[in-house]
């Protein structure tokens, strides 16, 4: 029996118990046991070889861990990764039966799914399919959810190089922004209908602050237990006059426009509006625990201080295995 990992970092093994997601070492050795936001909790003894991904993040770590050709299953929205994109596609819309027919031997989901689809989970675990929601909320514990993904896979090793190269890029994108006096003060958008940004913790807001913005929105009211925090107009526009760079998220969670910022009815006060310094920058890169939040930071650097970035991104990002930015600045 192989037995897929013999340590964990001190650091993660701390972290896991906020996210829900406990690593127990229950002898050198031996099985590990990993309990999920949901509260279910199996023991690992070998690696998973049979894995439908029914969220796009799972996915991408999953294939730069090296797994890739375990995923038998993949969401819609991954088919645009090339290593996994002739494979069948699955939702949780679909029939358990079409699940239970490919017989995988772990289906990894996040909690909204778990929330709104309970029949579906039911079904798998009662075909004894093994189900496991994640979805870290903040940087800290996404290298834990790595851990713990590399320890579903055998993969452990891959998974502390991620957060060894993911660590080692923002201490040079921190060393480039030393260099900022002063720092631009950025409201960051998470939902324009809503007048929602990010709660100071998210992975959103510690992009914004590695690539040596000020969040101007620090003090918004979290809503729920989620990433996304309540901000109002109102307050907004209280201060209108500091905003150098208003910057929103923009994809399937908020389906907003330059243009549609721009006409606001009140916003036409604040001082990012009036200046033209309005942007959209792509929520996978911001929003998601993979290693692409380097390119989110880059791209966010790349808006707030141009020339200060422009010849250091690819020479910083170059120095990460796998990950792949696109170029360009965001939509303007």
């Amino acid at each position: 029996m192989r037995h897929v990992l013999t340590r964990i970092s001190k650091h993660s093994r701390i972290l896991l118990a906020a996210v829900c997601m406990t690593l127990i070492l229950t002898g050198l050795g031996a099985a590990i046991e990993i309990e999920d936001h949901a509260g279910r909790s199996i023991s690992v003894e070998k690696p998973f070889v049979r894995i439908i991904s029914l969220y796009g993040a799972h996915t991408e770590n999953l294939v730069m861990l090296g797994h890739a050709n375990a995923i038998i299953g993949i969401s819609s929205s991954d088919r645009r990764l090339a290593a996994v994109k002739s494979r069948p596609v699955y939702s949780y819309h679909d029939d358990p039966e079409k699940f239970i027919a490919a017989q995988p031997d772990l289906v990894l989901i996040r909690p909204m799914i778990d929330r709104a689809y309970p029949a579906l989970i039911e079904k798998l675990e009662k075909n004894r399919i093994t189900v496991l929601s994640l979805q870290p909320g903040t940087v800290t514990e996404m290298f834990a959810y790595w851990e713990v993904l590399g320890a579903l896979t055998g993969r452990n090793r891959e998974a502390l190089q991620m957060v060894t190269d993911f660590s080692r890029a923002v201490d040079r994108f921190d060393a480039v922004t030393q260099q900022v006096h002063p720092r631009k003060k950025v409201y960051f958008e998470a939902i324009h209908t809503r007048m929602k940004t990010f709660t100071p913790d998210s992975m959103a807001a510690y992009v914004l602050q590695t690539a040596g913005g000020i969040n101007i929105a620090a003090d918004a009211q979290q809503v729920r237990a989620t990433n996304i925090a309540y901000y109002g107009k109102e307050r907004l526009i209280g201060k209108a006059a500091e905003i150098d760079v208003y910057l929103a998220q923009v994809g399937a969670m908020n389906q907003t426009t330059v243009a549609a910022i721009k006409a606001e009815p009140g916003y036409r006060v604040i001082k990012a509006v009036k200046n033209d310094e309005v942007y959209l920058i792509d929520e996978q890169i911001v929003s998601r625990p993979t290693l692409r939040l380097l390119c989110g930071i880059a791209e966010t650097g790349r808006i707030l201080y141009p020339r200060l970035f422009r010849d250091q991104i690819l020479d910083i990002l170059s120095a990460v295995d796998r990950v792949q930015c696109q170029s360009g600045r965001g939509s303007h």
